[in-house]
């Protein structure tokens, strides 16, 4: 999971970095094809539904009823979340290409706050006090990257204009995940549908309505936003013909779907094994994969106020999901000795995992 999931945003990035002559004779540019590589990206959530029908002719004639839809639903109700994805997938491609990889990937921990409050809002839910803390700890963590952005020197290819632009743009999409994961759990979830299936078919969707989208795209003039000669807002044809004059543009693509492929594959697996916690830990970890890479390759400068951020974001995420729960399960059992064979008693008839929140 950790490695896949640093490929998935590394490989984008790599794709940006390349630059190959278009069609029609045109000079050597960038390959800024935001809304092209969301479709790629769907592609790989696509795949999930073909590894689900997979898994579940295996496991025919086995005990493994996970593998079996507990009762009948309607697809069209991942087209909501769908939507959503696609919409937020897109502007986070487009604001990769305005800013840094691991800016990118610090800014994605916004979405802790909107789906918080989002929850509070339309779900009946009651944070408790950590959870209020966390979200506090996230906004005072984005606060310090997004200065951390502001005072780091710029290139002519990612002006400050473009990485305020980017940030800005980082943190709509987030606000867009955060109703997609609300509208997931409010009409999604209760149909108890196996998690490959659902990420599948809002991959099918994402994949047929955004390939669909690429034809008027090509037309709707972009301005500033556009990375492609005609100044469009996406010219799928001119990055055919850069993958084809570039072949490791689509060595970057090929990673960017097979990754997010086995990113979603692989995280559903840890749940399922491990924990969630267990999850929230790596996909944390992949903040730092990401950006020790970015510095390594020269992709971009270090800036010390970024380790700050990072570590305030951190510690916002493990007061969200509860990380600190075991920690001070730890501490109150080594204060109270005395009372380990009463808990254990008590605890004997229970298997709630640490990170249950109810």
């Amino acid at each position: 999971m950790l490695v896949t999931g640093s490929i998935n945003t590394l490989s984008a990035k790599w794709a940006d970095n390349f630059t190959a002559k278009g069609c029609g004779g045109s000079k050597e540019h960038s390959f800024q094809h935001p809304f092209l590589q969301a479709v790629g990206m769907f592609l790989g959530e696509f795949s999930c539904l073909a590894a689900f029908y997979l898994l579940r002719c295996r496991a025919t004639g086995q005990s493994d009823s996970n593998m079996d839809p507990q009762q009948p639903f309607n697809p069209l109700l991942f087209l909501p979340p769908a939507l959503c994805d696609m919409t937020g997938t897109s502007l986070m491609y487009v604001a990769l290409n305005m800013t840094s990889a691991s800016s990118f990937q610090m800014l994605r921990g916004a979405v802790i706050i909107f789906t918080g409050l989002f929850s509070v809002a339309f779900l009946g839910r009651r944070l408790v006090l950590s959870q209020w803390l966390g979200i506090l700890a996230t906004i005072a963590g984005l606060v310090v990257v997004g200065l951390a952005d502001l005072l780091s020197k710029h290139d002519d290819q990612h002006k400050l204009s473009e990485v305020i632009t980017g940030d800005l743009l980082i943190i709509m999409a987030q606000i867009i995940v955060a109703i997609q994961m609300v509208l997931e759990e409010k009409f999604v979830y209760k149909h108890n549908v196996h998690p490959l299936r659902a990420v599948g078919t809002e991959g099918l969707f994402g994949f047929v309505i955004l390939s669909l989208l690429l034809v008027p795209m090509y037309y709707i003039p972009a301005g500033s936003f556009s990375g492609n000669p005609r100044g469009t807002l996406e010219d799928a044809l001119d990055a055919f013909c850069q993958v084809g004059r570039q072949p490791l543009i689509a060595l970057a693509l090929l990673g960017n779907i097979s990754s997010i492929a086995f990113f979603n594959f692989a995280g559903i697996s840890v749940t399922k094994e491990l924990s969630a916690t267990t999850r929230m830990v790596l996909d944390s970890l992949r903040t730092v994969v990401i950006w020790a890479l970015s510095l390594a390759l020269g992709w971009e400068a270090f800036h010390p106020l970024q380790i700050l951020g990072f570590l305030i974001l951190l510690m916002g995420t493990a007061l969200y999901n509860g990380l600190h729960r075991p920690l001070l399960t730890c501490l109150s059992r080594r204060q109270s000795p005395g009372e380990e064979g009463e808990r254990q008693g008590l605890l004997s008839g229970s298997r709630t995992p640490i990170n249950d929140t109810s």
